[in-house]
């Protein structure tokens, strides 16, 4: 390979042209603080509803007013769980998320036990998949919060949001929705869902990092995480990133154009790796094999190998691939998504996530397959471990 291969678009994107154009545009232009009554603050108040608009359409909410701009799917995430939670009436609360959560949610609902909340985190199958049941029979009087995410982050599996909406909708529990790694990927459609809060990343989906958006639907009580001006509504203070929301809504708007087509031709590259993959390399699988799955994400074991040094193996190759969470990273325990799929944590830990994107074309899936192959070969080679497997 004489050029390098980024496959890791579940943890970044690369900037659009278009989208960085408009982010630099704004920069130079659009002076004006949003919240100034005069015409350079008119002008930047009107991009910035501009661009709440290109966020509501690709969220499916007809109301542009329910979108509240963020910092990224962090503040996103803990805006909805603990701002929904500590708005709750009631002295005795309680929560329902599940075990394969990305650590926004999961330490926003960690804060909240240690405030005195009641947590239940429901398990999922072998595939990575929550039951709705599971959550229905989880519900109790106090239950103010359902929390499950749309697709996950390291597996790509797609939950069965719509049901767990309705199950929401008919205890009526407000329900969230981490769906981080969704929007730009799959059709969403809030309302449709029956979600009264869903979280995005604006840096997941090519706009630049530092910029993300809730969906919080009209009548939503949220208390506030910081404390100031009436920004955003009284749900977010601060002075508004005009060129990050412009950038946002830029990239979402792409998204939103170009989801009928790049959608089958991810879903059919990705199906390509997995399938190069498996037939050549053995005591090699799929995990989430029989779940829906977002069409850019697979994640790959390879039993008697450790993940971290394929990944360092094919970066050397000019392969950009990871383990999993990004944010994980460095972190010696095995993927907490794997772990709660029933995987051991040898296999857990042998696994390698390949998420495809935009740039990503036939011949690098080829190249990337077989530079996957010679790497596997190798390192099993020097592997006691796959000694005593293939003993």
């Amino acid at each position: 390979m004489n050029h390098r291969c980024y496959f890791d678009h579940n943890a970044t994107t690369p900037v659009l042209p278009e989208v960085l154009g408009a982010l630099t545009e704004a920069l130079a232009d659009v002076s004006g603080n949003a919240s100034s009554a005069h015409h350079f603050g008119q002008v930047a108040r009107q991009r910035l509803e501009s661009a709440r608009r290109q966020v509501a359409r690709l969220l499916g909410s007809s109301d542009p007013k329910d979108v509240v701009l963020t910092s990224g799917g962090t503040e996103a995430d803990n805006l909805a769980v603990l701002g929904a939670v500590r708005a709750a009436p009631g002295p005795r609360k309680h929560v329902i998320t599940s075990a394969i959560e990305h650590p926004a949610v999961l330490g926003a609902c960690g804060r909240l036990q240690r405030e005195g909340v009641e947590i239940t985190r429901v398990a999922v199958d072998s595939s990575g998949r929550v039951d709705p049941a599971d959550v229905r029979r989880a519900l109790r009087p106090q239950t103010v919060l359902i929390s499950i995410m749309h697709a996950n982050n390291e597996t790509g599996v797609v939950e069965p949001l719509a049901e767990i909406g309705r199950i929401g909708r008919e205890a009526g529990v407000l329900v969230h929705s981490d769906g981080v790694q969704a929007a730009g990927k799959i059709p969403v459609d809030v309302e449709a869902l029956g979600v009264d809060l869903y979280s995005i990343s604006g840096h997941k989906f090519y706009a630049p990092k530092g910029i993300g958006a809730l969906y919080a639907r009209r009548g939503v009580g949220i208390e506030p995480l910081f404390h100031g001006g009436h920004h955003e509504r009284g749900r977010r203070p601060g002075t508004e990133n005009v060129p990050g929301a412009v950038a946002l809504g830029c990239a979402a708007a792409r998204a939103l154009d170009d989801l009928e087509a790049e959608t089958p031709r991810l879903a059919a590259l990705r199906d390509r790796l997995v399938r190069g993959i498996l037939e050549r390399v053995p005591d090699s699988g799929l995990n989430g094999a029989d779940a829906p799955c977002t069409p850019n994400t697979a994640n790959l074991f390879f039993d008697g190998l450790e993940g971290e040094s394929l990944v360092i193996a094919l970066d050397l190759k000019g392969f950009a691939v990871s383990t999993g969470a990004a944010c994980s990273s460095g972190a010696i325990e095995p993927s907490h998504v794997l772990m709660a799929m029933g995987l051991s944590a040898s296999r857990a830990r042998s696994s390698l996530r390949v998420s495809l994107g935009r740039s990503n074309t036939r011949e690098d899936v080829d190249a990337l397959v077989d530079a996957v192959v010679a790497a596997v070969q190798r390192l099993r080679a020097l592997s006691p471990t796959y000694a005593t497997i293939a003993g």
